[in-house]
């Protein structure tokens, strides 16, 4: 009983240690953009442009404003966790998963001379790929954990809708449908 509590202790202390660190980035990467006056978003992704593609890699740390980061980093926090909470594996997959998507997405589908930063694509990776792992896993803990997380952070989906001025439904888009073909990419239950 010892050992199980000591490494569900371990495994906690990981999971805080990744998120935290993490998050630290993001926030490093917003106050040194702050500092530049912007200089940093030119990094995001750019639609159709080939340098516009190494924003599949730096987008995601990149945020424009205070509350553009604050709102991304409650649910970074708790959406990652959960992904953490299914199989701390699947965390670094279903990132790059959510990155690619949601980098792919905007660059192909994003308007003209726009440039796509933050991390909601990775945050919609984790949500489609959470909300659909039970689907692909089975499992009743897998199942119940779909269904927590579509009761309570479903409604984020319709951040997927291009109703909001400013905001890149592309990168949500893409980011959610990384995160689903991470779910089917991981599950045990998928024929092969």
């Amino acid at each position: 009983m010892t050992n199980r509590i000591t490494s569900v202790t371990g495994a906690l202390k990981m999971h805080a240690l990744v998120l935290g660190g993490t998050l630290a980035v993001l926030w490093a990467a917003f106050a040194a953009n702050t500092l530049l006056g912007g200089a940093l978003l030119r990094f995001g992704v750019i639609p159709r442009t080939t340098v516009g593609l190494r924003g599949i890699l730096f987008a995601p740390v990149l945020h424009g404003s205070i509350d553009h980061i604050v709102a991304n980093s409650i649910p970074f926090l708790a959406l990652g966790w959960m992904v953490m909470l299914r199989d701390e594996d699947h965390f670094l997959p279903v990132t790059i998963a959510g990155m690619v998507g949601s980098g792919l997405m905007a660059w192909l589908f994003g308007a003209p001379g726009s440039v796509h930063i933050g991390a909601g694509g990775v945050i919609f990776g984790y949500l489609g790929f959470l909300m659909l792992s039970g689907w692909y896993t089975r499992s009743f803990g897998s199942i119940l954990l779909s269904v927590i997380v579509t009761l309570v952070w479903g409604s984020l989906v319709f951040g997927m809708m291009p109703t909001i001025p400013g905001v890149s439904w592309q990168s949500h888009v893409g980011g959610f449908l990384g995160g689903v073909l991470a779910a089917r990419a991981v599950s045990p239950r998928v024929h092969r």
